[in-house]
């Protein structure tokens, strides 16, 4: 447990500066130093893109701009799985992708998922892990973030009274429809009221160079300190000590790869086993860094958000939920895995923990931390082989990505957490009497309609897909047919869902069923509960915001932050109960 206390200390230490940085650094409308700074690299990445950095979008553009975008990074990335085979940086032959596989692997990268259904080493070229994998690694996390700022300068962000406008409207800039008031801000981005929608193509790039290069170079040189392989010749083979046959020793640009897999909550490793691997994560201080990493931009963004929309109280209470989440969570996998193993009983030291699938040089306690974090983010890399976890520990990483907003990935835990809010904001405001309202603008049909839709996704994709899939043992490829069969479908569909990429991996997932069943999955997961809250804000947006009055209800209150919390419980507790009796809690009641 100091372990844990430790991390947890170090994380906030670390997150407190952080995100008091990517406050000023992401804020378009306060210049900073990071403006003379950045600046002038932006504004050549800009005209090359033939972006106008001073224009901005309107809500249902910037929402166009996302999808647009990934699709065509999917179809690239598609292209380069599957013809690797004849393409430069591939050292040791490896050739091309199925179709399927290929598809799923785009679509995984591109959701910010990383959920593998190959083996890194064996089965991606240098090329094809650099220049698809590595870039998709950046971008998907970095659009998740600009999706959130576009949602907290539209419906976050407190009214500045007195703001100056004009009617001046680029020819360059999207406008809003007709009869409705646009302005001009100070900083050059068209409003509706006073609040800027801004521009993605801008966002993704101040992301990008003014918060995941910079980070993630500190960290691929610390990794590369500690022993990271980061060179693009081939494979090694060497001889071993005793003389026996030589051994092949994959190599590569790893380091690189594995900060941005930890800071950008990706989790797709270069090996397939991930950072159990000593080559990814070779010791003690190098794992500390990457478990620290999962959760740094994360709690980070909760800060700069405060600053960024001035509404400070609002992300205290979300940060006091998102941390009570995640303690209560890692303590339960962190003593369930310091029980033994009971299919171990009368091989093992009575007494030992739980240590199949760990790794020895980090124990049970910081390999059931770094499965924790893992699933409270979208992050999902691995230090131990989460199917081999205690039945009790496994409920516990199935409860985090149910949730999936205890820090949550990159932008969008934050903004999953939003959806619950305005749930909670509707039942709240019906409780004391008012009509329901989020921030005094009116919450009705439409938005009701679109966020329930966006929350009950999750529970009728993944229990509706397992429930096909069990039906048909042939197509469920599970090594296990009792209760822990059940949970490794569970799992991989939460996974997906939930853009994790961790799994069960007992599964024989790579066939083209599972393929196309989790792209599914991970393109719902993915686009809807991230770009729900956008057009709800935009609709919001558009309403007359109504006088605050004695009964109006308090957004950062005790009693509503409560409110929230316990409508997240119930709603997963309701829809995903049933089948964790029939999981990991039947297989729990079962063993000796």
């Amino acid at each position: 447990m100091n372990a844990m206390m430790l991390c947890y200390a170090l994380l906030i230490g670390l997150a407190l500066p952080l995100g008091l940085y990517m406050g000023r650094a992401l804020d378009t409308d306060r210049s900073s130093v990071m403006d003379r700074l950045f600046g002038p690299v932006e504004s050549v990445l800009m005209r090359l893109a033939g972006v106008d950095r001073r224009a901005s979008m309107t809500w249902s553009a910037y929402l166009l701009a996302v999808l647009k975008l990934h699709l065509l990074l999917i179809g690239l990335a598609w292209i380069v799985f599957m013809s690797q085979g004849l393409l430069p940086l591939n050292p040791d032959g490896i050739p091309g992708m199925n179709w399927d596989t290929a598809l799923h692997t785009a679509v995984s990268f591109a959701t910010n998922t990383n959920q593998q259904h190959y083996s890194g080493q064996a089965q991606l070229s240098y090329l094809s892990q650099t220049l698809a994998i590595v870039t998709l690694q950046f971008l998907t996390p970095a659009t998740g973030l600009a999706v959130l700022l576009a949602i907290t300068r539209t419906l976050l962000k407190r009214q500045i009274t007195g703001a100056t406008t004009s009617t001046t409207v680029s020819t360059n800039a999207p406008t809003t429809p007709a009869g409705r008031g646009v302005g001009h801000d100070s900083v050059d981005h068209y409003s509706v009221g006073n609040y800027s929608v801004g521009h993605y193509y801008v966002d993704l790039t101040r992301i990008v160079v003014r918060v995941l290069l910079p980070l993630s170079l500190v960290v691929a040189l610390v990794l590369v300190w500690q022993g990271v392989p980061a060179t693009y010749q081939g494979a090694q083979s060497v001889t071993m000590l005793d003389g026996g046959a030589a051994q092949v020793i994959p190599r590569g640009p790893v380091a690189p790869m594995v900060a941005i897999k930890q800071l950008g909550t990706n989790g797709g490793g270069w090996y397939g086993p991930n950072s159990t691997v000593p080559l990814e994560n070779p010791t003690g201080l190098a794992n500390l860094v990457e478990t620290i990493a999962l959760l740094l931009i994360p709690v980070a963004t909760l800060i700069a958000v405060g600053v960024i929309s001035g509404r400070r109280r609002l992300m205290m209470g979300i940060g006091a939920v998102m941390i009570a989440f995640s303690l209560i969570t890692t303590t339960l996998i962190v003593v369930s895995e310091r029980l033994p193993n009971a299919a171990l009983a009368g091989l093992a030291v009575e007494g030992s923990p739980n240590l199949e699938g760990k790794e020895v040089r980090f124990g049970s306690d910081l390999s059931a931390l770094w499965g924790s974090w893992t699933t409270q983010t979208s992050n999902g890399s691995v230090n131990a082989m989460h199917d081999s976890f205690n039945p009790l520990g496994g409920l516990g990483l199935l409860m985090d990505m149910f949730v999936n907003v205890t820090f949550g990935g990159i932008g969008v835990g934050l903004i999953g957490y939003l959806l619950y809010l305005m749930l909670a904001a509707f039942i709240g405001s019906l409780m004391i009497g008012r009509a329901p309202e989020l921030f005094g603008k009116p919450l009705e049909t439409r938005e009701m309609r679109w966020i329930s839709l966006a929350i009950l996704a999750q529970p009728l994709i993944i229990l509706g897909l397992t429930a096909i899939t069990v039906a048909f043992p042939a197509l469920t490829g599970n090594s296990n047919p009792g209760f822990h069969g059940l949970s490794q479908v569970l799992y991989e569909y939460t996974s997906a869902f939930a853009n994790n990429g961790s799994g069960f991996e007992g599964l024989g997932d790579g066939t083209p069923w599972w393929n196309l069943t989790c792209v599914l999955a991970l393109a719902v997961g993915r686009f809807l509960p991230m770009l729900v809250p956008l057009a709800v804000a935009g609709w919001l947006m558009e309403k007359r915001t109504a006088p605050q009055g004695r009964g109006t209800l308090s957004l950062e209150g005790g009693a509503f932050v409560g409110l929230t919390a316990g409508v997240i419980v119930i709603v997963n507790l309701l829809g995903f109960l049933p089948a964790l009796v029939l999981g990991p809690i039947a297989e729990q009641l079962t063993l000796p």
